[in-house]
């Protein structure tokens, strides 16, 4: 009667035989600053969206490099371009930039 299912972790491995990582290239070669992004955390610490949703900064980075589309189609929606993630980033990453990138792409992988 115990199911406890809803504990089972999904997988957090990238199965390069489905990885689509299009997206990725697209965004460092128009932003390439984004390769020494270390995920630090001060963007999303400061993300107006953030703090009105469940919207995360860093979340959109690990997709965009894991190849997962789907997730970034949605999440990428929540961001209000305000621009604070790209003020505080200690990498001079112009976040704001990959994101405007991934908004503009995703669009015609969707429809691919």
């Amino acid at each position: 009667m115990n199911d406890l299912s809803f504990l089972k972790p999904t997988s957090r491995q990238i199965d390069f035989d489905h990885f689509d990582n299009r997206l990725l290239l697209y965004v460092l070669q128009y932003e390439p600053s984004f390769l020494t992004c270390v995920s630090c955390g001060g963007c999303t610490a400061t993300c107006s969206a953030g703090n009105l949703t469940n919207f995360n900064v860093r979340k959109i980075g690990l997709s965009l490099r894991r190849g997962e589309i789907d997730i970034l189609a949605e999440e990428i929606q929540k961001c209000m371009f305000c621009g604070k993630c790209t003020l505080v980033c200690p990498r001079d990453i112009n976040i704001r930039n990959v994101v405007l990138l991934i908004k503009k792409r995703i669009v015609i992988l969707k429809k691919q």
